[in-house]
């Protein structure tokens, strides 16, 4: 990141702190090796053991349990930006697959869930996903068909998931079922052990977020403890709805963040490359390109920088982190079509940082509630 994201006035020692050592862990355990990564479809195991041991699942998770004790969306701000700076969405999306598991069960879990389910968690000795989305529909949650009917001191679980981050290799799911009738009312939370019997995952292949696996997961007479519910009984639907700001604005954080990658390749590019005599840095338009990509990742990255300062405060913006989250994946499509433009033939080849980020723009915009559903909510928000 640019060094007048780190000098920025809402950032205290602690969180430029911070920021130097996950630049560190993105520059020597993450960068080397993303394309080699992508190819395999998935980031090692032991990847996970070293971003624990830097703290790097602990935001808005209890001390007592491995994480930082306190949420500081500020920090998370950091943490993803900083980690994104090595160019690719799959494997901050197989890292990150945590920080969207495992706040309800931070928020919701009985003591004794939480010290089973985020202790291992935090350390990277585990893996956690949510598991909301279906084959019959995305961000309409009210309408989940998976069920969980009431047998004694378990639930039984039947239907499907899909679009699953991390469900190939996770270790427990918190998975939107059906307890009740039709509607929101109905749903309710639990946390579903990856090695219960009756649970089947089949891979998705993918067009971008190649290291990230991705699954879809198959629930036959699921058998779940009592236990393992979150909350009470039909409490399911605002646990989700509260769960999605924060994967929002960590989204649009990310986004951005690959914004400033492809400007920085392009930037290079442009200095380096000759053409007709003169850098390609030297023609008008060229210049006018990474200028405009340079004003747009500043303003959105300002914008996050408040957003984050103001949920801090105490402050709940809900729409503006939908409009934020429309803005940035736009920013960052222009980016990564400008710097594909500058590199030219180069961002076309396999293995290049803006080859890799041009693919990965889609689901960015995408993933977390998409552009169309995001302009509605921040409609609805503001009373429209």
């Amino acid at each position: 990141m640019s060094d007048s994201v780190a000098s920025s006035p809402f950032y205290t020692e602690d969180h430029d702190a911070f920021r130097e050592v996950v630049r560190q862990f993105a520059e020597k355990e993450i960068a080397p090796h993303v394309h080699e990564w992508d190819l395999a479809g998935e980031v090692p195991r032991d990847l996970y053991n070293k971003a624990g041991a830097i703290g790097f699942f602990g935001d808005g998770f209890d001390e007592e349990f491995g994480g930082h004790g306190q949420r500081d969306a500020l920090m998370r701000l950091v943490l993803m930006q900083e980690i994104s700076r090595a160019g690719s969405g799959g494997v901050v999306a197989a890292l990150l697959s945590n920080y969207i598991g495992l706040p309800p069960v931070q928020k919701f879990g009985s003591d004794e869930l939480k010290a089973r389910v985020l202790t291992p968690c935090m350390s990277g000795e585990a893996i956690a996903a949510l598991a909301i989305t279906e084959p019959s529909g995305g961000s309409d949650v009210a309408r989940i068909r998976t069920t969980a009917r009431r047998d004694g001191d378990h639930y039984v679980i039947n239907g499907s998931k899909t679009f699953i981050t991390s469900g190939m290799r996770a270790d427990f799911f918190t998975t939107a079922v059906r307890t009740g009738g039709e509607g929101a009312a109905g749903l309710s939370m639990v946390v579903i052990d990856g090695d219960s019997p009756g649970l089947d995952r089949t891979p998705l292949d993918k067009m971008g977020w190649l290291a990230s696996d991705t699954a879809t997961l198959y629930f036959d007479d699921v058998r779940v403890p009592v236990e393992n519910l979150l909350g009470h009984e039909g409490a399911g639907f605002s646990m989700i709805v509260n769960n999605f700001n924060p994967e929002r604005i960590d989204l649009a954080a990310q986004s951005i963040a690959f914004a400033r990658v492809c400007y920085e390749e392009a930037l290079a590019w442009a200095r380096e490359r000759e053409t007709f005599g003169k850098r390609l840095a030297d023609h008008q338009v060229i210049r006018h390109k990474l200028v405009e990509m340079d004003r747009r990742i500043n303003a959105n990255q300002a914008w996050l920088e408040l957003l984050a300062w103001r949920l801090n405060a105490g402050d709940d913006p809900v729409a503006e982190i939908c409009e934020a989250k429309v803005d940035a994946t736009l920013a960052f499509e222009f980016c990564a079509r400008e710097a594909a433009q500058i590199l030219g033939g180069a961002s076309y080849l396999r293995g290049d940082t803006v080859e890799r980020l041009y693919r990965e723009v889609r689901v960015q915009a995408i993933g977390g509630g998409s552009e169309e559903i995001m302009r509605d909510l921040a409609g609805r928000q503001i009373g429209l």
